[in-house]
């Protein structure tokens, strides 16, 4: 972790084995403007580590019966285009949908952030998918945010007011948010940056960080231990959409790597990375050695995926 180390924007590195604490280390700083530290109560912005999140939120509806994973996403979001009648929610979930990515209809000149429902407001327009919904994998965040959207009208709930009340009080993950400006705030909060002519710069916000269900997320380490010991018993999900979320769905653009909900498998690995403005993550768990690496930064670069695996295979009994 030397790259991390000083006055540099830092990382948070969990390793649990067997429930307990390997590593639980911070590096760097969270704060370089105000020379605030990064520490294990650090919170960074998770991006597409969020996912896993929009996709327990699903499931938990699916227990409730308040939705099936085989609906059509226009019974729930009729406003979408007629090319759109094939698709489910299994194939939001999963990547298979062909839904147009939402950042390739952005106006390049509108410099307001969009949330989720003007995702749902992009798509409306583009009566075309990338392939006919369930032949392909490309990788989603439309699906997400449209999942998010589900949630809200499924739940008859706010999507940030669902994801504190369902998943992160009754796990103890208390400072744990999905962030909207002016509405709610990050505690103890991580600012991204990226490295620019030299020196560090603060990109901490894009035009996109405002959409929830594709990456709007903000976590430590401390709360996602709490996460990851969920995922091994039934305090939240039921076992049995547990199994969904981390069977292997389908192929992706990587012949080492399937898609479940939410989360990719490779091997004996579920995982999951997560890239935005200033920010890389990753969260790789081992279940049947029983054991978890996460890696948050707040920084452009470089994507800790590689590193995660290296402190893996070091932390392997």
């Amino acid at each position: 972790m030397h790259d991390y180390t000083g006055n540099v924007p830092g990382a948070s590195v969990l390793v649990l084995r067997d429930g307990a604490l390997l590593v639980h280390r911070s590096y760097g700083m969270a704060d370089m403007e105000a020379h605030v530290a990064a520490t294990p109560l650090t919170n960074y912005r998770l991006a597409s580590v969020s996912k896993q999140f929009t996709a327990a939120s699903i499931l938990l509806l699916a227990e409730d019966g308040r939705l099936h994973l085989d609906d059509k996403v226009r019974d729930w979001l009729p406003t979408l285009p007629h090319v759109a009648d094939p698709i489910t929610i299994r194939h939001l979930l999963t990547h298979t949908s062909g839904l147009i990515d939402y950042e390739d209809v952005m106006d390049p000149a509108d410099a307001r952030q969009v949330h989720d429902a003007d995702v749902l407001k992009l798509l409306e327009s583009q009566d075309r998918t990338y392939f006919v919904p369930g032949t392909g994998y490309r990788y989603s965040n439309s699906g997400y945010a449209l999942l998010a959207l589900i949630v809200e009208r499924a739940s008859k709930q706010r999507y940030a007011d669902f994801l504190r009340e369902r998943i992160f009080r009754p796990l103890g993950m208390a400072n744990t948010v999905a962030y909207e400006a002016g509405i709610s705030e990050v505690a103890r909060r991580a600012y991204g940056y990226s490295f620019e002519n030299g020196a560090w710069m603060r990109t901490d916000q894009s035009t996109t960080s405002a959409v929830l269900g594709d990456g709007g997320i903000y976590s430590s380490i401390d709360d996602l231990a709490r996460w990851d010991a969920a995922l091994y018993d039934e305090r939240l999900l039921k076992s049995t959409s547990l199994q969904q979320a981390f069977t292997p769905f389908t192929a992706t653009d990587d012949p080492d790597v399937r898609y479940g909900y939410g989360w990719r498998i490779t091997g004996e690995t579920l995982w999951h990375s997560g890239e935005t403005i200033g920010f890389r993550n990753v969260i790789v768990r081992y279940p049947k050695r029983h054991m978890t690496v996460i890696v948050l930064t707040n920084r452009d670069d470089p994507e800790p995926y590689v590193l995660a695996k290296k402190i893996a295979e070091a932390a392997s009994p």
